[in-house]
């Protein structure tokens, strides 16, 4: 199901950044909603910030990048353009590389 798609991008997005979807008490109201700022973290090449305090996260920044991009690819607005669960467990295992994502809410804004 699409749905758990989209929670599942969520909660790696969780994980990687040991933070709520929504944090309140940020210095960057940019960095409240958590999908939001991991995608432009992402597309700035700022990824560090999102693991600032973790020192083995920032040893191993390409591992960052392709689970950031695999959460991107779950967490799109357009749930035909998330990937099956099937296929994200191929991307997190390394069987299938992961494409470069589109902006997750590019969907909403062509309408």
């Amino acid at each position: 199901m699409k749905v758990d798609i989209y929670s599942f991008g969520v909660m790696l997005l969780e994980l990687i950044c040991c933070r709520k979807k929504f944090e309140q008490n940020v210095e960057n109201e940019n960095q409240m909603i958590l999908v939001d700022w991991a995608y432009d973290c992402y597309i700035d090449e700022k990824l560090h910030l999102l693991v600032e305090n973790d020192e083995e996260a920032l040893h191993d920044m390409m591992r960052l990048k392709k689970y950031v991009m695999i959460a991107i690819w779950c967490i799109q607005e357009d749930p035909s353009l998330r990937p099956t669960m099937k296929k994200v467990t191929l991307m997190l295992e390394g069987v299938v590389e992961v494409p470069i994502p589109p902006d997750p809410s590019s969907f909403i804004s062509s309408i």
